[in-house]
């Protein structure tokens, strides 16, 4: 039996934090989901002695089983009459498994809140339309903006048929990202590197240009203990195959993809050798004698990718913020200013593009860290 029902105030209340709770829930698997998103539902019950979870879920591994599917099993009889907590309207189309919207009424769940609306047009405003065509009770777009953040990746590939792009840039005190010629230069300290660590585990992939991967030899993997697996996809952007079959980036193709961005008139000899390493190829048009930019990230989004970090250099970053195809600035500041040897960032937080809105602001140690999106 149904506890009493708190009044507006206290049910809003209720609402943000169950949905904030989901939210944290469904970062568990972001980045491993495929062309799916990682989605969080929580189901909560009131028998009269205060609210309690009764099932949680999140999208699985490779994209199904979807979130609600997990929570309703773990809640079993106790979703009769509950509310459900998820962060993306619920699936209303057919696939291998029936629709999520409808597991949700065959459940007996009483009432959904909901966060993020759905772009696909095979369930926006379907879903919802579902649940209260069956009589039940719908709250949407509670903590839609965070749910929207959080879930870019895959809004922005459903909306625009590309992944989302986050640049990431670490700059020293003086705002240079590097020093030419001498590879890899430590800019922040550890605590930094660990949060890069953990925005690549988040990833459908990483990409750097060609200068980046010879002067550096990266591995451009997650090296924190417990997350070795969540390594994303390497992308680099090399239309003269000129990466060397001895780098970290081929060395380690066996454990984690390598994509070569390379165009058709490269040496074909370089492609077989690279090829027979386990190296897979993205046939690019030029533009200008770059990578034309745009059609790569729809390739990308055709293999799947929904958000990808840019991390170098300069001369590649500044390539996707003349093209207009960042939407997420992330700029870490070291404590020590490397000179005038230096390479210059092609941004700074003094310098943010028009149309992006600082997110949030951190510290990591000596380090700062300021993040800015683009709505």
């Amino acid at each position: 039996m149904a506890g009493p029902r708190p009044s507006p105030a206290g049910q809003e209340a209720l609402d943000r934090r169950f949905m904030a709770a989901a939210l944290r829930l469904s970062r568990k698997n972001a980045g491993r989901t495929s062309t799916n998103p990682s989605v969080g539902t929580i189901i909560v019950r009131d028998d009269g002695a205060g609210s309690m979870i009764v099932g949680t879920g999140v999208t699985a591994v490779g994209g199904r089983p979807h979130a609600e599917t997990e929570a309703l099993t773990e809640a079993g009889e106790l979703a009769r009459g509950a509310t459900a907590y998820v962060t993306l309207e619920p699936c209303a189309h057919h696939g291998r498994t029936p629709p999520c919207a409808n597991a949700l009424v065959n459940a007996g769940i009483a009432r959904v809140v909901g966060a993020a609306s759905d772009p696909d047009p095979r369930v926006s405003g379907q879903g919802y339309a579902i649940l209260r065509s069956a009589g039940i009770e719908v709250v949407e777009r509670v903590l839609a903006d965070e749910a929207s953040e959080q879930m870019a990746g895959y809004l922005i590939r459903s909306l625009r048929k590309r992944p989302e792009i986050i640049l990431k840039l670490a700059l020293s005190s003086d705002g240079k990202i590097g020093v030419e010629g001498e590879g890899q230069v430590a800019i922040t300290g550890d605590i930094s590197r660990r949060e890069v660590y953990l925005m690549r585990a988040e990833a459908d992939g990483i990409l750097i240009g060609i200068g980046t991967a010879l002067e550096d030899d990266p591995a451009l993997t997650v090296r924190l203990p417990g997350l070795e697996n969540r390594s994303p996809a390497r992308i680099v952007l090399d239309r003269q195959i000129r990466l060397p079959d001895t780098s970290k980036l081929v060395s380690g193709v066996d454990r984690v993809p390598l994509y070569l961005a390379a165009c058709l008139e490269a040496d074909p000899q370089r492609r077989a050798t690279l090829e027979r390493a386990g190296v897979h190829f993205i046939g690019t048009e030029t533009y200008g004698g770059e990578v034309a930019l745009p059609e790569l990230l729809e390739d990308l989004a055709a293999l799947g990718m929904a958000s990808v970090l840019v991390e170098g250099g300069a001369r590649v970053a500044k390539a996707f913020l003349d093209e207009g195809l960042v939407d997420r600035i992330v700029l870490f500041g070291g404590p020590d200013a490397i000179g005038e040897e230096g390479i210059a960032s092609p941004i700074d937080a003094d310098h943010i593009p028009a149309g992006f809105r600082k997110l949030r602001e951190m510290r990591f140690g000596e380090d700062s860290y300021a993040e800015w999106l683009r709505p």
